[in-house]
């Protein structure tokens, strides 16, 4: 079964400087982390603070989902994936 995003539901991981998201491997959870540079790779103009982190990365979903399949398929059934500049 190809990996979905039926939650849209997304925070922002102060600690750690990025937004955690969820996606599903059949009935499977995997946990997604997108780091705050990824995120001004797709959207250079934001300001930093987590509602424009929220923002570009409601702006770049689809993209990050993409981008999220490619990095999973590398290391399926991995419960974790965080995505990082590079990988945009």
């Amino acid at each position: 079964m190809k990996l979905h995003f039926p939650n849209p539901s997304r925070s922002f991981d102060e600690s750690k400087d990025r937004i955690c998201f969820w996606g599903y491997d059949s009935a499977m959870e995997v946990s997604f982390f997108i780091e705050a540079d990824a995120l001004k790779r797709l959207s250079p103009d934001m300001n930093g603070t987590e509602r424009g982190l929220l923002g570009a990365f409601d702006n770049g979903i689809n993209q990050i989902h993409e981008v999220a399949e490619k990095m999973y398929s590398r290391s399926p059934r991995s419960s974790a994936v965080i995505l990082v500049e590079k990988d945009f």
